[in-house]
């Protein structure tokens, strides 16, 4: 119990002032931040409702990812066809926002 009052009482005075709670089945939620992304798996999700606005509440345990515009498969390719290394390679493709040609073009400059 919150504050010392029963969950189904806290819900209708919730609903008396307009508040409405919804939960979502979500399997993950995502920030795409500037250089990272925060990952959330399995979250717990609250839709809320106040006064017209809708808003989320999203509560788990959060990851970083990197946020790479690009695939292994493309990094295969580039490493084939430069000779380059895998870390050679992926600076290359971040530097170009992941255009595999102007990628390649620039590794054998």
């Amino acid at each position: 119990m919150l504050g010392g009052m029963n969950p189904a009482k806290m819900q209708g005075m919730m609903k008396k002032m307009g508040i409405s709670q919804t939960p979502l089945n979500v399997r993950r939620v995502v920030f795409e931040m500037d250089d990272t992304n925060l990952v959330i798996n399995d979250p717990q999700v609250l839709k809320v409702m106040m006064q017209g606005q809708e808003t989320y509440q999203v509560t788990g345990e959060a990851e970083e990812e990197s946020s790479e515009d690009f695939s292994e498969d493309d990094v295969s390719m580039v490493k084939e066809q430069t000779g380059k290394s895998e870390d050679e390679v992926r600076s290359a493709l971040e530097e170009t926002e992941g255009d595999i040609a102007e990628a390649i073009m620039k590794l054998k400059a």
